[in-house]
């Protein structure tokens, strides 16, 4: 999701420069010579690492292995092809399930490696931190601007709508929206509601990476990046079902999981090099929709 959006923000931002994209399809990031043979290929001055085996909570619950194993795969991949092949410019992409279960909100990039993950949460967290570790270990280990971006939790039109990998948002699209094709009176929510996540558009984050990568050499090793706001579970379903037009009730279990109660990461730093979320909640998550509904008549739902 967020690389294709990097790549549409560099073709409006930055015409210029030759981009090449590469996902899923063209290699098996997890193999380490393909990764280095296509990189040596490709000569890139800067690489922008956005790729990552995601998934929803109750998927991680059920087969947490791939969220550590197969992310450190692919970091390691990524990571050792740039340091070896001379990269000057390296961008990774981690996430702020790297950050303790109980650290305070807003939390700041001090509190990384100060507690224990979140459990639902451990495996993609552990690797997180190991590629975020090895990022810093190569900028010290070369020189180079080697730099590490923790985002809140993103979603946007590139979204996934796979029940069994979707996060929140599109999650809360998809099933008030079936609910409301199906005229089902309730939509089941897992938890009582209250937690509150932070959701940054994919968008906004990959636009103001095209507009300030220039001065990638002053950014912060490792550096927070999010919306500035968070809301509640409920709060998240209670938009969408006005966006979606689902007038059912919701009904909460608290027997399931719902993760840690507060996720909300401070981004002063990355203020302070330019970020402004430009894109409010309620109409990044009509995009979202606008999008779901056009994969569903296409067919083209991931």
């Amino acid at each position: 999701m967020l690389g294709s959006s990097i790549a549409e923000s560099w073709a409006a931002h930055r015409s210029s420069d030759d981009v090449v994209e590469v996902g899923r399809r063209e290699v098996d990031l997890r193999n380490a010579e393909d990764v280095s043979a296509l990189m040596a290929a490709a000569k890139p001055d800067l690489v922008v690492h956005a790729a990552a085996f995601v998934g929803g909570i109750g998927d991680k619950l059920s087969r947490p292995l791939p969220y550590l194993l197969d992310n450190v795969a692919i970091d390691r991949s990524v990571i050792n092809a740039a340091v070896e092949l001379g990269v000057d410019r390296f961008v990774y992409i981690a996430s702020a399930a790297a950050y303790p279960a109980l650290a305070p909100s807003p939390i700041s990039e001090e509190r990384l490696f100060d507690g224990a993950l979140e459990p639902a949460n451990e495996g993609y967290g552990l690797a997180k931190l190991t590629g975020l570790t090895a990022t810093r270990y190569a900028a010290d280990q070369t020189g180079r601007a080697f730099r590490g971006l923790l985002p809140s939790n993103l979603y946007g039109p590139r979204d996934t709508f796979d029940p069994s990998r979707a996060h929140l948002i599109a999650s809360t699209l998809r099933k008030t929206h079936e609910a409301k094709v199906s005229g089902q009176a309730e939509v089941e929510v897992w938890g009582d509601g209250t937690a509150r996540r932070e959701f940054t558009f994919a968008p906004d984050l990959a636009q103001w990476l095209a507009q300030e990568i220039d001065d990638i050499e002053s950014w912060p090793t490792a550096m927070n990046i999010g919306a500035g706001q968070d809301h509640s579970v409920q709060e998240f379903y209670e938009m969408a079902a006005e966006i979606v037009g689902f007038e059912g009730k919701l009904s909460f279990d608290p027997s399931k999981p719902s993760g840690v109660p507060q996720r909300l990461i401070d981004s002063t730093h990355a203020r302070a090099h330019g970020w402004r979320p430009r894109t409010s909640l309620p109409d990044g998550m009509r995009a979202c929709y606008e999008s779901y509904l056009s994969q569903s008549m296409n067919g083209e739902l991931r």
